[in-house]
């Protein structure tokens, strides 16, 4: 008996299997899921590689160059006095003061260089580090520090390196500047040419002192000028006793004005024409320099400067006069 077949000679088609949309449904969320799965492994380790890949950045960037100190048998140990002395930026004293600590502390230093390019400052910030590199020299008696000035190293700039064993200096650089200032404006009569009436309300009769939109009191003047003649009288003194003998004093010195490396030379202010590099290899006897400046990282900086900005917005009197050696 031969097989039945359809009415075009041709085998009977099968019917579908029961349930096989399920099936292929199934099929495809699986695949879908595993899909996912795939991409989030892919999105973690590109996020994990990206992660220890700035992590090392900022670790070249900003750390310590520990291989260097390890690998250097005598070398000398620099810090960098670099920019505006201030709280808020690089060159403040907590930086130097740090920076100079591990200098000092380091086992193989032969001698400390800190190279100083700053028109000054904060007196304040200024005094710290002054204070500390004494207290350093005395910790360390073995280990000498030199100031090497390269473009300029002016009035709280020098307040802080006066302090140093030996003052160095490029025959071009700017030093000097040893005064103190104070200053803003006033609009008392541009308020009036425009009309606009000045409403001030304090507790207590100074705390107006030197308002800009205010005419000047006699008092207020005298007042700030008896603060800045106090502070200007510190940092003479802090310069003579940095200097000592080397320094040969003149009507001009301490009147604010400044000289080339050359001049301050002949002046006592500068020991002798000098680089970094001429130090460590003349002087210290350690041609390897190794590089101890304490560099805030981006994060760091961040909050620093909002705190600042804060600090700024909620704290300041007017125009926030500050003395400051420039």
């Amino acid at each position: 008996m031969s097989d039945a077949k359809s009415e075009t000679g041709s085998e009977p088609a099968k019917k579908p299997e029961e349930g096989w949309e399920r099936k292929v449904l199934e099929r495809v969320a699986l695949a879908a899921i595993e899909e996912q799965r795939r991409a989030r492994r892919w999105s973690i380790f590109f996020k994990l590689f990206f992660a220890v890949y700035l992590i090392v950045v900022l670790v070249l960037l900003y750390g310590e160059p520990r291989g260097a100190k390890s690998l250097a048998t005598r070398y000398t140990a620099l810090v960098e006095l670099e920019g505006t002395i201030a709280p808020d930026s690089p060159a403040n004293a907590d930086n130097v003061i740090s920076g100079l600590r591990a200098a000092f502390e380091g086992k193989n230093t032969a001698g400390v260089v800190l190279r100083a390019n700053s028109p000054g400052g904060s007196p304040v910030q200024a005094g710290y580090i002054y204070d500390e590199i004494l207290r350093l020299r005395e910790k360390h008696p073995k280990v000498p520090v030199y100031a090497v000035i390269t473009d300029v190293c002016a009035s709280g700039c020098y307040y802080a390196v006066a302090a140093a064993d030996k003052v160095y200096a490029d025959k071009a650089s700017i030093v000097g500047s040893i005064g103190v200032l104070m200053n803003g404006f006033g609009f008392v009569d541009g308020m009036k040419k425009l009309g606009i009436e000045r409403r001030l309300l304090t507790a207590g009769d100074n705390k107006g002192f030197l308002d800009p939109f205010s005419a000047m009191k006699p008092q207020d003047k005298a007042h700030a000028q008896k603060l800045l003649n106090r502070i200007h009288k510190q940092f003479i003194e802090r310069v003579r006793e940095g200097r000592g003998d080397a320094l040969k004093e003149n009507k001009d010195m301490f009147s604010g004005l400044f000289w080339t490396g050359e001049e301050a030379v002949e002046m006592g202010l500068v020991d002798e024409l000098g680089s970094a590099s001429y130090v460590a290899r003349e002087v210290v006897g350690a041609e390897e320099i190794v590089d101890f400046t304490q560099r805030e990282n981006v994060f760091d900086r961040f909050a620093k400067r909002l705190g600042t900005a804060m600090a700024e917005k909620f704290g300041t009197d007017y125009l926030g006069r500050t003395p400051v050696m420039k």
